[in-house]
């Protein structure tokens, strides 16, 4: 697309920009894995936790990320309409792990029926035979049978679930960690555009306000002389 993406990784402690980019890509969705391998790096860490927003919602950016040793934390967009409905949620079923099916509200199980291919996933296929006489069919589904997709990795989907279920005030550590970066930088720009044009100058202009900020910040941390002592020990 025309225009810029800005994808920074901050650390939470400090609030230092550890990793950045600046894509041509109209969304956040294949950022995921790339910026927080860049950021692992950029740390010297061998295993990071990393907390996005719903917009980097990705299976295999995450699977990529548990691959790598990361472990993310990020809210799953809802994207069925049937809870908006009045309609039970897929998060209404319980997947029953030893069986391989989901148990469903009404106490049922939904068993695996076959495999296929969707957007390059392999999503395995649920349903249970008790759906056409089921009392609670009309909250399920308007369909025959309600019918259940899980993709093939979906235990690393239920982790990250399940790490963000247990760390309650997940996004409000992002909101108050990357937020602040980009609040910065639009206060310090004025709220408008970028100066150059060309994926290349917008990068490098990116860069010089990361350097600009990330500068700012040690100085606010450490003091301009501890500051200036740090960096003439870099360069010896």
């Amino acid at each position: 697309m025309v225009g810029y993406n800005v994808q920074v990784a901050v650390d939470a402690k400090h609030h230092l920009i550890v990793a950045h980019e600046v894509t041509n890509s109209g969304h956040d969705r294949a950022q995921l894995s790339p910026m927080a391998q860049a950021a692992r790096d950029a740390m010297g860490k061998p295993r990071l936790r990393v907390v996005a927003d719903r917009g980097y919602y990705n299976a295999p950016q995450i699977k990529a990320c548990a691959d790598a040793g990361i472990a993310v934390m990020l809210p799953k967009p809802t994207t069925s309409g049937a809870k908006a409905h009045g309609r039970f949620d897929k998060a209404d079923f319980v997947y029953i792990a030893r069986d391989d099916e989901y148990q469903c509200p009404a106490g049922e199980r939904a068993i695996y029926r076959y495999t296929r291919e969707e957007h390059g996933l392999q999503l395995r296929r649920y349903w249970s035979s008790a759906c056409p006489q089921c009392t609670m069919k009309s909250q399920c589904t308007p369909s025959t049978e309600r019918r259940i997709s899980r993709w093939e990795h979906e235990s690393v989907l239920d982790a990250v679930q399940l790490r963000l279920d247990r760390t309650p005030d997940a996004m409000t550590i992002r909101r108050r960690t990357v937020e602040h970066v980009f609040g910065t930088f639009k206060h310090w720009m004025g709220y408008t555009h970028f100066l150059t044009r060309r994926l290349i100058n917008v990068s490098t202009e990116m860069s010089l306000h990361v350097l600009a900020y990330n500068l700012k910040r040690v100085i606010a941390i450490l003091g301009f002389s501890r500051t200036m002592r740090a960096m003439r020990q870099m360069g010896a």
